[in-house]
């Protein structure tokens, strides 16, 4: 009987000790999360920015880009 109480009592200590660690990492992953999104948006900001500031500049980047692409995915 002690020794299934012993048992018992290890497998909750044990839940308990997961609980906290899954707990922590989910929290930890939620911070890194929001500053992921900061930096996404701080990068959108400056992309816009700079098309407005370079639209002719960044046409020929799109051109460009879009022709680089168009040969690296057809396999010629």
């Amino acid at each position: 009987m002690e020794m299934t109480d012993k048992a018992l009592d290890f497998v909750h200590d044990t839940g308990d000790k997961i609980a906290s660690v899954t707990s922590q990492a989910a929290e930890a992953l939620g911070e890194k999360g929001e500053q992921l999104k900061n930096a996404e948006q701080q990068l959108v900001d400056s992309c816009h920015g700079y098309v407005r500031d370079n639209p002719l500049t960044s046409l020929g980047i799109a051109v460009a880009v879009g022709f680089v692409l168009s040969r690296v995915l057809s396999g010629r």
